[in-house]
């Protein structure tokens, strides 16, 4: 896996409010913020390919999450604290992440503005919506609590975003805690799969969220670490099951 830059996806911000073609809520809310960020507008952030893809995953994820955070008009560290776990956010853009949640969370347009633009830019790159929604599962369980509201709100989400009640259940069981999930959930699959297909759908799951796949699909790369996490819940439920099977 290739070398990280540091803070490559804040500079790609930069370039979308310089002139890349993300409108809509999105494009707003990249021009609200965009200017304060001290950062470097470098040729090659701004113009790398899929950067405006990369743009709208990092600012949908924003965007949602701070729609998902509670309307108190103060990001709570825990947020924060998340976004900066998922993002791998240095210390000193701290106060920037902070600012684009407040910017977020009292903009005038609501998360379906939001979710319905994801929803159209991304229709034919699926796998990429679940990736923002497993971001948002991760923020909102900064506080080791999933609330009902939480839930519900990621759910008309997921609903949006083309997911049915089974991909949603699917998705949820990555980040339900390890001794209270399903690992047939979690592995997308049902008891009845046989041993051979179980073993070939592993290998695939494990294929699609390989750090290089999220980064073709227009996962910025300080996104790559919740893919560590995802594999590893794979690789949790595959392991009980194969247990349990004696394969």
């Amino acid at each position: 896996m290739r070398m990280l830059r540091a803070m490559s996806i804040w500079g790609k911000m930069a370039g979308a409010a310089a002139g890349l073609a993300v409108g809509g809520p999105i494009g707003a809310l990249v021009g609200g913020f965009a200017g304060h960020f001290a950062i470097d507008r470098d040729k090659d952030s701004a113009e790398s390919g899929g950067a405006e893809n990369q743009v709208a995953f990092t600012v949908g994820v924003i965007a949602l999450g701070a729609k998902m955070a509670k309307a108190d008009g103060v990001v709570t560290p825990d947020e924060v604290n998340a976004f900066k776990d998922v993002f791998k956010v240095p210390e000193g853009e701290m106060k920037n992440v902070a600012r684009v949640f407040n910017l977020a969370k009292q903009d005038i347009a609501g998360y379906e503005a939001y979710a319905d633009q994801l929803a159209s830019m991304f229709k034919d790159n699926k796998k990429l919506l679940e990736d923002i929604i497993d971001g948002l599962f991760h923020i909102a369980g900064a506080d080791e609590v999933m609330h009902p509201a939480e839930e519900a709100y990621l759910r008309e989400v997921a609903t949006r975003f083309g997911f049915s009640e089974t991909e949603f259940k699917y998705i949820q069981a990555r980040h339900v805690a390890s001794d209270k999930r399903d690992p047939y959930d979690v592995l997308e699959v049902t008891p009845e799969i046989s041993d051979a297909d179980l073993k070939s759908h592993y290998r695939k799951l494990v294929a699609e969220n390989h750090p290089d796949k999220l980064l073709a699909r227009g996962v910025p790369e300080e996104f790559i670490a919740l893919a560590t996490e995802k594999i590893a819940a794979i690789n949790e439920a595959y392991d009980e099951i194969a247990k349990e099977r004696g394969i």
